[in-house]
């Protein structure tokens, strides 16, 4: 039961992206990525500070161990994106960044591969971490899929936009982003059998998937809202933060709950 929990939480994230990219329009995506990045970063920020990193302490393993595996995270998903492996773009034309000339086109021509190669090995990770959550808890498994699958969303409806404003047709971009976003279920199997043997290291895995949360939320999506705004968007900025964090109260009063 817990390898089909998992299997139906990575296939979701890659399926509402794609579904909600197909039925919007990129002038409606462009409009509302900017919410979902605001509500993505307090999933995330709520999911690891508040569940997946008190879930992993109250374990037997020592906090000194806990800590260093927290920095070694932070570092090692640091180090990945530097190498472009692990990339969780959501920019796109018109939306008030400053890009070069043709950046874009850039972005999915030249260099769309190595975007899709690392959204598929961000995706994977994404999964292994999902199958960790399941394998040690089926509620904390819960949650940290709702929090996955909230920052996957606006990851993909970005990366769908930079492959439609390089020319690519709607169709062979949604494509490109189910065929990155299966590769969730992939890590997700894999970790399942994989990891499950090795339940002493479930604290650890846990504390890796935390420092993945945080180090998405930190680096990349708060920078993003970190803009001269007027006080009305910095309240509409502050406002979808805090409905993201309250989803993750909800998701655990009611997957305790039942």
């Amino acid at each position: 039961m817990t390898l089909l929990y998992i299997i139906v939480a990575t296939f979701a994230g890659g399926l509402l992206s794609v579904v909600i990219a197909a039925s919007l329009t990129v002038k409606v995506l462009g409009r509302v990525v900017h919410h979902l990045v605001s509500l993505s970063a307090g999933v995330l920020l709520a999911t690891a500070l508040l569940n997946v990193l008190p879930e992993a302490f109250e374990s037997k393993a020592s906090p000194q161990a806990l800590f260093a595996t927290l920095l070694a995270g932070l570092i090692f998903f640091f180090l990945l994106e530097k190498a472009e492996l692990y990339r969780h773009s959501h920019h796109h034309q018109g939306d008030g960044h400053h890009h070069h000339h043709h950046f874009d086109q850039q972005q999915a021509g030249r260099g769309g591969w190595s975007v899709l190669m690392g959204d598929s090995i961000h995706n994977f990770c994404d999964g292994v971490i999902i199958a960790a959550a399941f394998l040690t808890d089926v509620h904390l498994g819960v949650v940290t899929s709702v929090a996955i699958i909230a920052h996957e969303i606006p990851q993909e409806v970005g990366d769908y936009i930079v492959l439609l404003n390089a020319g690519l047709s709607r169709r062979k971009a949604l494509l490109y982003n189910a065929m990155s976003g299966m590769s969730a279920v992939a890590g997700g199997v894999l970790g399942y059998f994989v990891v499950g043997p090795w339940e002493q290291l479930f604290p650890y895995l846990l504390v890796v998937a935390a420092s993945s949360f945080i180090y998405v939320a930190v680096a990349d999506l708060i920078p993003q809202l970190q803009h001269r705004l007027s006080m009305k968007d910095t309240l509409a900025q502050l406002a979808w933060l805090a409905v993201g964090m309250l989803i993750i109260v909800a998701v655990v009063q009611v997957s305790h709950v039942h």
